[in-house]
């Protein structure tokens, strides 16, 4: 089941006001995808980042940051992009596939799992370099262990992503 709290917390972040339903055709949304194959419920992001690449949403890019997404700027920036959403695993102090969206504001106490840049500093960068808005979408990992596969909770947190994502950024 949905969240309707995911879909209106997206629509608030991404659109500038109740009346508008959908992105101006000037927007430019970059989905980064960040995480790790190798450690199971860390590879969320990625799953989500790949399956939006399918589809094929009009003004939505997709990038694969991996473990290093830092090294994704220069695409990003390429891009110039008005918005960025990154997907990654993030410890939200709730039960195993709880989806969140995130200000990058609000970032610094959350915990993110496998890359060493504090996803604080590359939203900052993102935003002085291209102006855009930056959201993070943080869903909580039941596992993290080496290994791969998603657990059933967050995989059920990846569809409902894909859900809220479709709906607001397809409309």
């Amino acid at each position: 089941m949905q969240s309707p709290s995911l879909r209106q917390s997206l629509k608030k972040a991404l659109f500038p006001s109740p009346q508008v339903r959908k992105l101006p055709p000037s927007s430019r949304v970059v989905v980064l995808g960040v995480g790790s194959d190798l450690r199971s419920d860390d590879a969320a992001g990625i799953r989500v980042a790949e399956r939006v690449a399918l589809m094929s949403l009009p003004g939505v890019h997709v990038v694969i940051g991996g473990t290093a997404p830092e090294n994704a700027t220069g695409e990003i920036r390429r891009i110039d992009p008005t918005h960025v959403l990154i997907v990654d695993a993030a410890d939200l102090r709730g039960v195993p596939g709880t989806v969140r969206l995130i200000e990058a504001e609000e970032v610094g106490g959350i915990s993110f799992c496998t890359h060493t840049l504090p996803l604080s500093v590359l939203s900052t960068y993102l935003t002085k370099e291209t102006g855009c808005r930056v959201f993070i979408l943080g869903i909580q990992p039941k596992c993290l262990a080496f290994g791969e596969g998603l657990s059933g909770e967050v995989e059920a947190a990846v569809e409902e992503a894909l859900r809220a994502l479709k709906d607001v950024l397809g409309t």
